[in-house]
């Protein structure tokens, strides 16, 4: 199980941040972030959890435990493809869509191999 400093590292690296970057647009200091990231591993207060999750794009529950709030999807299992995702995000829909088709055949297929299992 990742903890927060490597779910905070593994989204820093994921957003293409360096850490002075990351830091600065986090309006944090480039220090705590190293004790955020580093061998202390610290959590950082409430208020500057806030900042870093906000410019993540994230919750802070998520970055605090690895789960997406209650009320809504929980990311955790997706973040495996989202670099699968960000490719999609950039091509036409002409080329989306047939492959939409042949994603959603290929789940039916398991999903009935896995009730026919059952």
């Amino acid at each position: 199980m990742s903890s927060f400093s490597e779910r905070l590292r593994s989204e820093i690296e994921y957003a293409c941040f360096n850490q002075k970057e990351f830091a600065a647009r986090a309006d944090i200091k480039k220090r705590a972030l190293d004790g955020y990231l580093g061998v202390q591993k610290s959590m950082p207060p409430a208020d500057v959890a806030v900042k870093i999750a906000s410019v993540l794009g994230l919750s802070v529950e998520y970055l605090v435990t690895g789960k997406a709030v209650k009320d809504s999807v929980d990311i955790s299992k997706y973040l495996q493809f989202r670099d699968i995702l960000d490719d999609l995000a950039v091509l036409p829909e002409e080329i989306i869509s047939p492959l939409k088709t042949m994603i959603r055949s290929a789940a039916d297929q398991e999903r009935e191999k896995k009730k026919a299992a059952v």
